[in-house]
């Protein structure tokens, strides 16, 4: 996570980027911007706002040497010798520009700025931030035409929503130099973050609590949903949270033995969820690793456990409340309607 209090941008250049695939070219500038006090007011937390709540964060990759990985290298050059700015801003649109390896790929404007001052996990160093605007929005410009206001569609950048943006921290550890992404359209996510930037997640406790977490997710929802029918699924979800929430670190065993404890067939199929998790998404989820209370509120919050019936009701399952499901939740059939049922106890409704 990042601290702006402090941070000034120094340096700021936009260009356009294009795609191979429909002849659209790249457009250079060749000058930083100066900014009014007005426009950098705006400017400052549109770029470095969205990147207050990332905690997870990446490191460079390069599947021969690090040394050849492109942004990094760029990064570099920035940070060693800021009178480079301009000419490795270009470098690093046009690297952009060779990822465009699909139609789909939007052109867009690149900002490119260098940031100083800013504070990363109680460091206060300069970064480098490179940011993509996809997608502008109209709005009503007014103009005074013969004696009266007359008005006119324009489009601009939004100043609420952040397509894609980067920062490369001038702060590295024994994996490597720091590097936070934010990516609102998951459409074209390789694009961005295996072609172009080329990172991997960082070996934390951040990335071992998400990939833990993503993996039971993917388990309720493919194996005990299927097998064992929603309202088991909610209740593993729940017992889920309760045990990350219990707890400060995961080990595997006593993980399985609290949240399987009414279930001991559900560890096998866990165990063999895993090494299939493992292999499909090409990671390596930990046995034993501390938790990120910041990933737990992140991930919880994406959790769904809800129960959507085809009469149009819906069940909604405390995800704070493990046991509340097998406590005051039955389900039944009904031979006479021959229905499915869930009957739901309670003593005062709201």
């Amino acid at each position: 996570m990042i601290k702006r209090t402090r941070a000034s941008i120094t340096k700021f250049i936009i260009h356009k980027v294009g795609n191979k695939f429909n002849s659209a070219t790249n457009i250079f500038s060749e000058d930083v911007v100066t900014f009014d006090e007005e426009s950098y007011e705006l400017m400052k937390p549109f770029l470095l706002k969205p990147f207050g709540n990332v905690a997870e964060s990446f490191r460079f990759n390069h599947h021969a040497n690090i040394e050849l990985n492109e942004i990094n290298n760029y990064s570099n050059e920035i940070f060693t010798d800021e009178s480079t700015f301009v000419d490795v801003s270009k470098h690093i649109v046009n690297h952009l520009f060779e990822q465009s390896n699909s139609a789909q790929i939007k052109v867009g404007d690149v900002i490119i700025a260098l940031i100083e001052d800013i504070e990363y996990n109680e460091v206060v160093t300069n970064a480098v931030g490179i940011f993509k605007i996809e997608n502008k929005i109209n709005f009503f410009q007014t103009f005074m035409e013969k004696d009266s206001l007359d008005v006119f569609v324009q489009k601009g950048i939004s100043t609420k929503k952040l397509d894609k943006g980067c920062l490369i921290i001038n702060s590295s550890d024994a994996e490597g130099r720091v590097v936070l992404s934010v990516d609102t359209n998951n459409y074209d996510a390789q694009y961005w973050v295996k072609n172009f930037l080329n990172v991997k997640y960082a070996d934390d406790s951040n990335q071992h609590t998400q990939n833990y977490i993503e993996m039971c997710k993917e388990f309720s929802e493919e194996v005990i949903k299927e097998d064992f029918g929603v309202q088991e699924k909610s209740k593993f979800l729940a017992k889920t949270v309760d045990f990350f929430k219990e707890n400060e670190d995961v080990n595997i065993h006593d993980f399985k033995d609290e949240v399987f404890e009414e279930n001991e067939d559900f560890k096998p199929l866990f165990d063999n969820y895993k090494k299939q998790f493992e292999e499909i998404n090409d990671v390596l989820v930990r046995n034993q690793f501390a938790i990120s209370d910041i990933v737990l509120k992140k991930q919880k919050q994406k959790i769904k456990t809800e129960i959507k019936l085809d009469t149009n009701i819906q069940i909604k399952l405390d995800i704070d409340a493990p046991d509340a499901s097998s406590e005051y939740l039955e389900k039944g059939y009904d031979e006479e309607k021959k229905m499915k049922f869930y009957k739901v106890f309670y003593n005062e409704e709201d």
